[in-house]
């Protein structure tokens, strides 16, 4: 054996340590620390103690051992250390005498670290410098960094100190001040795959970019994992390197999969979907990896839907560019948020099956539009959800044609039989209040909402009489808003819409709501259909509603609801201070009253 790393008659080496770089021009993806320390070492401006950072497997005791070259090269001092003097040779096989290497996980204490200082007053044996590397210093314990900080900050010349953590947080700051600190970065995944493909091909091993692309993707930013791992396919492959087998052996999800599930969901077709979750379960893929790739390329379709440009081109791209005509940037966001909650909560789901298929479901349920065809299938219990809008017109005509018959129905009665079935119920009949009009308090801004000549199903319903005679009649005056409101079945944002909004006129058909400036945010398009569908199920799809922003006369339901809430507060408050025992307890020991502590009878807090 001539040496141990990379001679071809060596037996065989781990990739990770026979293509470990020996110079900086081979070291990859870390050039803003390699510039500073080649500027540095060019100009002789040296620095006692390196303080070097980063994630495992970046390169951390790689560039230390460089370092120490460049320091004892025979050559002298410099960025390009020869390789071939007996100080480089023996820094690379690990037997150079003043390099001294400490594990600081297993040497934490104060002794193991007095040891090695006592030592640091000796000259060098037969290098230039006596290099100290201590890998994993946030190790140490606190009387150890204590133990060396004076020589730390004043150590003799010819000793060098080069620290390497993958927890710089745990270093005391007192250590810290005493040394330059370069942080490595993790390498991007295109970088590790270029390497890899490098590696193999000077190893005669045959490679897919496919399987090099999930390698670099599994290793997460470590070069040394990433070449580790190739070692592991190449053994798994029997000599080669192909995408299939690397899935196999990782244990990954196959592109091809997630596509068919973002398929799925574009569709909208909620069989496939769950055909999807099944199949992966056969195959036994585990779903938290399967979330975990699915927001990756829900990652990479953001990207290419607001930034192009920063989207790597890949085998994929033709597939990445069909899905961004599918999806909008609205849903990519809303399926990536709800991927990365359904991954946090599979360990609380009664198995991670359902978990899954729920966490699917969510996003099939939340996605835009949704809401009203899902109600409207439950209704029917024929179509699927995956049908399009087109293939559900002629129901809604329909359904809309036979509400308005209803409407109209109702409005032809004649009075006297109104009067006979109010004298039935022994009601007496009352005038219809005039139409209430809000005078305006300033000039306002109307904001038409969209009318459609059809209706879908969700908001006309089946056509069948039971449907029709639920809906309440409009009344002939004006609404009592506040009660119109509480009635509506509506939630989220839409709720809140209404609830700030003011009824400003009713005629006929045409009802006008306003907006205050200081909520005109919740006009949102998709919030004003719900508030109107939900309207129209009530009264009829024959009324026209508009929305307007301008200054409220104070009278919208949340204020209406503030102003009780407040007055019921108040007098709950003077109830307890005017209360003969309490005034007692306050007049006897000198206490005082927490308004805030007091709360209405039947409000919860």
């Amino acid at each position: 054996m001539t040496d141990l790393f990379g001679e071809s008659s060596s037996p065989a080496v781990a990739l990770a340590r026979k293509w470990r770089p020996r110079a900086f021009a081979d070291l990859k993806g870390q050039e803003h620390v390699v510039q500073a320390l080649s500027n540095a070492l060019t100009q002789g401006r040296l620095h006692h103690a390196y303080l070097l950072t980063g994630t495992r497997g970046v390169g951390k005791t790689t560039l230390a051992r460089i370092l120490a070259k460049c320091l004892n090269c025979e050559t002298g001092v410099t960025a390009t250390p020869c390789g071939v003097c007996s100080a480089c040779t023996q820094i690379d096989a690990g037997r150079f005498v003043d390099l001294l290497e400490l594990d600081a996980a297993s040497n934490t204490g104060v002794d193991n670290m007095r040891e090695v200082l006592d030592n640091a007053q000796y000259a060098p044996t037969v290098g230039r410098y006596k290099v100290y590397i201590i890998d994993e210093v946030h190790m140490l314990s606190k009387p150890a960094f204590n133990s060396m900080l004076k020589t730390l900050e004043e150590p003799p010349a010819h000793v060098k100190f080069i620290l390497a953590t993958t927890d710089p947080q745990k270093i005391p700051v007192t250590v810290l001040s005493r040394c330059l600190q370069f942080n490595l970065k993790p390498m991007p995944p295109a970088l590790v795959a270029q390497h890899l493909g490098e590696v193999l091909e000077q190893e005669n091993v045959t490679a897919e970019p496919a399987a090099l692309n999930l390698l670099a993707r599994a290793a997460a930013g470590s070069m040394r994992d990433a070449l580790s791992l190739t070692d592991q396919a190449i053994a798994y492959g029997g000599g080669k390197v192909e995408a299939a087998a690397v899935e196999a052996m990782l244990g990954t999800v196959r592109r091809d999969y997630l596509f068919d599930l973002l398929g799925a969901l574009a569709a909208r077709n909620g069989d496939a979907l769950l055909d999807q979750a099944r199949q992966l379960a056969e195959r036994g893929i585990a779903f938290d990896a399967t979330l975990q790739d699915f927001g990756n390329l829900l990652t990479q379709l953001a990207l290419l839907l607001h930034a192009p440009g920063a989207v790597e081109s890949s085998l994929d791209t033709e597939r990445m560019q069909a899905c961004a005509a599918q999806l909008d940037a609205e849903t990519v966001q809303l399926y990536y948020q709800i991927a990365l909650n359904g991954r946090r909560d599979l360990p609380y789901a009664p198995d991670e099956f359902s978990g899954f298929c729920m966490t699917l479901l969510r996003m099939l349920a939340f996605a835009p539009g949704s809401r009203d065809s899902a109600r409207a299938d439950v209704r029917s219990g024929s179509t699927p959800v995956g049908t399009t809008a087109a293939e559900r017109v002629a129901p809604a005509a329909r359904a809309e044609s036979v509400a308005q018959a209803a409407v109209s129905e109702k409005r032809a009665e004649p009075p006297a039989r109104t009067a006979s079935r109010d004298a039935e119920s022994g009601v007496p009949p009352s005038p219809a209040p005039p139409v209430e009009r809000v005078a305006k308090a300033a000039p306002s801004e109307t904001v038409p909402s969209e009318t459609t000549s059809a209706i879908t199903p969700a908001e006309a319903g089946t056509p069948s009489t039971p449907v029709l005679t639920a809906r309440e009649p409009r009344p002939s005056g004006a609404w009592d808003w506040l009660a119109v409101v509480a009635e509506l079945r509506l939630g989220g944002m839409a709720k809140m819409l209404a609830d700030h909004c003011e009824l400003v006129s009713q005629a006929g058909d045409a009802v006008t709501l306003r907006v205050g400036e200081s909520h005109k945010h919740l006009l949102d398009r998709a919030y004003q259909d719900k508030l109107v569908s939900a309207l129209k199920d009530k009264f009829g799809a024959a009324l026209q509603i508009a929305f307007e922003i301008g200054a409220a006369a104070e009278q919208t339901p949340q204020q209406v609801r503030t102003r009780i809430k407040e007055a019921r507060q108040a007098e709950a408050v003077a109830a307890i201070e005017s209360d003969p025992f309490v005034r007692e307890l306050v007049d006897q020991f000198g206490g005082q009253i927490d308004a805030s502590t007091i709360q209405p009878l039947g409000e919860s807090t």
